[in-house]
């Protein structure tokens, strides 16, 4: 079987396929791990807390999409929550844990503390682990090799896959795409910033959709609500959610809070566009308008350092670039983030075309119309191995 990309749901999927007896080829257009995984940096929602459980984090979720996701595949995301971090831990993701217990933290649309984190960067340690366990593992890899056609066959699929050394064609009983929602490449045809990894462009999506394959919710989008507009050199940058978690407010230019910060994603990205379309923005140096993000507070809530410590990563970033968000707010805006809509599937991931699986941000229905923070790690690997799984028996 053919997996195509490398990011957290592909080489889940490809583990989870070998395991089951299949013989794995992983193609990648640029080096295996190169994805939106590893910049992933909030963290891993599932509910292992003592006093949460799956049926809120289910509920959370549903309820954070609008309403607009399928029950089912909410209800396997969630209740493979536990297992994945188990799952995680077994490869190798340090997990952060205070006085030897995890550490949990409440996110935004979370009515449990439930985010799982490795340091401040958990996609990136995810993406080691995983990678080191594939290249363990017998499986196949074509690392600089984009598909660039894919069609059905008697016996599954052909993929065309083109390279710096040339084209061939593969020939797989099955296929996984893993590729991901293909939003940089959005961001670049429309003007706008974007959170993702150069690599996120949408042809496998639209390779699939060309195909005939069903999809729900295709152009739902999500903006990170604290997108970096100054300084210049990280326009764009997201500041992750556990900014807010710690306690940093967003205020006007009369220092007024413009929404609950610990909402969903989407209603704090309202609130913010809400708030610097109604003339109460701040105007950064390189014209561009956002809300302040009250960093210092954080701090002043938790004792010095505490920034510094848990947050090095953001804090060192942003000293490199002449600011310390310890003593100064910074000026943020939406950003575009994460396609919350995609492939329809099913809860195996398989599409509606036979002997055709996605997992990941390629695919849709898991998270509705808005996606709760932390899921999107959880997704890629609850769904890659599930897809890994049932594409290794339809390849039988």
């Amino acid at each position: 079987m053919l997996v195509v990309g490398s990011g957290g749901a592909g080489m889940s999927a490809a583990l989870s396929a070998a395991q089951a007896g299949a013989r794995v080829l992983v193609a990648t257009k640029s080096a295996l791990g190169a994805s939106n995984t590893g910049r992933a940096q909030g963290g891993i929602q599932a509910a292992v807390g003592d006093d949460d459980s799956v049926a809120q984090h289910c509920a959370d979720t549903f309820a954070a999409g609008h309403e607009d996701a399928r029950p089912e595949l909410v209800r396997a995301l969630t209740e493979g929550g536990p297992a994945a971090i188990e799952w995680l831990g077994s490869l190798g993701v340090p997990f952060s844990r205070d006085d030897g217990h995890l550490r949990i933290l409440r996110c935004g649309g979370a009515s449990r503390p439930r985010l799982l984190q490795a340091g401040e960067r958990t996609g990136a340690e995810m993406v080691r682990a995983l990678r080191s366990a594939v290249r363990d593992q017998d499986i196949s890899l074509a690392e600089g090799a984009a598909l660039t056609g894919l069609a059905p066959t008697a016996s599954g699929w052909v993929a065309d896959l083109a390279g710096d050394d040339g084209s061939r064609a593969v020939e797989a009983g099955a296929v996984v795409l893993a590729a991901g929602g293909g939003l940089r490449g959005e961001a670049e045809r429309r003007g706008l910033e974007s959170t993702n990894h150069p690599d996120a462009t949408p042809e496998v999506l639209e390779l699939a959709v060309d195909l005939g394959a069903q999809t729900v919710f295709l152009d739902s989008w999500q903006r990170h609500p604290t997108g970096s507009i100054w300084p210049a050199a990280l326009l764009g940058y997201a500041l992750p959610e556990t900014t807010r978690s710690y306690g940093a407010t967003l205020l006007d230019h009369d220092g007024e809070r413009v929404v609950d910060e610990m909402a969903p994603r989407d209603v704090v990205s309202e609130g913010i566009l809400a708030a610097v379309a109604g003339g109460r923005g701040v105007e950064a140096p390189n014209g561009r308008v956002g809300v302040w993000l009250q960093t210092p507070l954080i701090d002043e809530r938790n004792g010095a350092g505490f920034t510094a410590d848990r947050l090095a990563y953001v804090h060192n970033r942003y000293l490199k670039a002449g600011v310390d968000i310890t003593a100064e707010p910074v000026l943020v805006h939406p950003v575009l983030h994460y396609r919350n809509g995609g492939l329809a599937i099913d809860t195996d991931g398989a599409t509606t075309l036979p002997g055709l699986f996605a997992a990941g941000e390629i695919a849709g229905g898991v998270h509705g119309t808005n996606r709760l923070m932390g899921n999107s790690l959880l997704d890629t690997v609850v769904y890659g191995r599930r897809a890994g799984r049932a594409a290794a028996g339809a390849a039988k």
